[in-house]
């Protein structure tokens, strides 16, 4: 079921996107390596990777040398570079979290470490500690490829051992974007009494390879062809990877299945854009393809679905460590309000008398106010400095439909003026009861800081399957990754349609 392009025989000219250079994958035949490679030097190529096992080259190359390198006879064929992007997640409603309990220790266990029924492996009398003799993980390694590793995390620090690289940067330990910790996490949050827990109690060991600079911009399919080399050549048997890209790439593919002959088990989120649309590497056949499923065991709304999916596991309000606190709060009238801030808008407290601004689409004589704001009809970032030129000292912008609100400024946006959201109902009441009553607004980001969010994703779901793979391959380390794959499909809690389906896969990971 995989989708690959291939150039063989007469190689229909390539074009590059840019115009004036473009990255690609040169495959040479067999014992021709040198030879083309000097072609390409001699085409004044930049070189960025060398895979013998592919018998390929990555380099940029002026579009001008595109057509001769093709025509070449030790070329076997061309392959553009394909972008790879970590696969977006979003801050989960406050409703989604309540099936998390509390263990005898007062940690919160999120609702999807038993969902997995991790604790039934290694917690089985739920007295907070782990079982003498249990599984938990211990021996096994996970590669993460994500945005870094927050390693001085109160949840993280005392994982038996870490180790990484970083292909973007100086440092695999510092994650300014925090998708990568929030996955590990999952994936082995301590059993320590502090914060949360994860499918495995801070045992298995981790390599850490930050694919994605602080950012969380794009990286490319030949730098996770060199990431999982180098989880495999560091002792990978799991690697875990919240990413992925629409375009396939034939000699991505081969990687991945050069890296599973070798033992490795690969797994990756199937994707979010609520389509039946593949994405890569997750719909590579020797690539695990996970789906995300609610607290109810319902496949997410954004959940991609296609017959590659093989699994699913939660990924909806799930609660994990991130490398930042980030605190916004609301007060009118003596009541507290559940907020959001508004991206990329200032940061800081203010205090003043609640008024309503409507639309705030226009100036308003605000000096001094608190400005309540309707979504609706301009941006979020038209509606904050409408409320800044008008002398108000922070945007309070309400939905205009059920439900919360997260909302930006756009990249690259800035305010003088501190903007949080609140849900349509909230407003409303603030609209209709507390106008003239004191408003208090704070929002304050501390990085980095041991934090904590609930994140929606397919990326969430994935080192749930992940954690469940090393948790139980544990018991045995002598079990290949084709054999811990086939038990955990086939035990999955099948759900949805009977038997394996696009939507769920063999079903819920257990």
């Amino acid at each position: 079921a995989m989708v690959s392009v291939m150039f063989a025989g007469a190689m229909p000219a390539y074009s590059s996107p840019a115009g004036d250079a473009a990255r690609i994958f040169v495959e040479y035949s067999p014992g021709q390596k040198h030879n083309v490679g000097n072609v390409l030097n001699a085409a004044n190529a930049r070189f960025h990777y060398e895979f013998d096992d592919l018998n390929s080259f990555v380099v940029t190359l002026p579009a001008a040398a595109l057509n001769g390198i093709r025509r070449n006879p030790n070329v076997v064929g061309i392959e553009e570079d394909a972008p790879r992007y970590p696969i977006a997640s979003t801050p989960a409603k406050a409703q989604a979290m309540a099936l998390d309990t509390t263990d005898a220790n007062g940690q919160t266990i999120p609702y999807g470490i038993d969902a997995v029924q991790a604790r039934d492996i290694w917690d089985t009398n739920r007295d907070g500690d782990v079982d003498p003799a249990a599984p938990t993980g211990a021996g096994r390694t996970v590669c993460v490829i994500d945005t870094g590793y927050y390693a001085a995390h109160e949840d993280l620090g005392s994982v038996s051992t870490v180790g990484g690289f970083s292909q973007v940067d100086d440092d695999w330990a510092r994650d300014g974007y925090g998708h990568g910790t929030h996955v590990a996490g999952t994936i082995s949050a301590a059993n320590n009494g502090l914060g949360v827990v994860g499918v495995t109690p801070g045992t298995v060991d981790f390599f850490i390879i930050k694919y994605f600079d602080d950012s969380g911009a794009a990286s490319l399919a030949s730098d996770l062809i060199a990431a999982i080399n180098l989880c495999a050549d560091n002792g990978a048997n799991v690697i875990s990877m919240s990413l992925g890209g629409s375009r396939s790439v034939m000699r991505e593919a081969r990687a991945f299945d050069n890296v599973y002959a070798q033992g490795v088990l690969s797994i990756a989120a199937a994707g979010n854009d609520a389509n039946t649309a593949y994405s890569y590497p997750a719909s590579y056949d020797s690539v695990m393809s996970v789906a995300a499923v609610d607290e109810a065991n319902n496949i997410a709304d954004f959940s991609q679905q296609n017959s590659q999916v093989e699994i699913a596991a939660p990924g909806v309000g799930v609660l994990s460590t991130v490398p930042f606190i980030d605190t916004t709060s609301f007060t009118a009238g003596g009541q507290d309000y559940a907020a959001n801030h508004v991206e990329y808008s200032a940061r800081g407290a203010a205090a003043g008398q609640l008024v309503d601004g409507g639309l705030c689409d226009s100036n308003g004589a605000w000096v001094g106010n608190i400005v309540l704001c309707e979504r609706g009809d301009i941006s979020f970032l038209d509606k904050v400095t409408n409320v800044e030129t008008g002398g108000g000292l922070a945007a309070v912008i309400y939905n205009n439909e059920p439900g919360d609100l997260f909302a930006t400024l756009g990249e690259g946006a800035s305010s003088g003026i501190i903007g949080i959201s609140l849900s349509q109902q909230d407003g409303q009441y603030l609209v209709e009861n507390a106008l003239g009553s004191i408003g208090d607004v704070e929002s304050f980001f501390t990085w980095p800081a041991s934090g904590y969010q609930a994140w929606n994703g397919t990326s969430m779901a994935t080192p749930h399957v992940s954690g469940v793979a090393a948790l139980i391959w544990s018991a045995d380390p002598s079990w290949s990754n084709a054999e811990i794959r086939e038990a955990m499909n086939a035990t999955a809690m099948d759900l949805g349609a009977d038997g394996r389906d696009t939507a769920y896969g063999h079903g819920l990971v257990q």
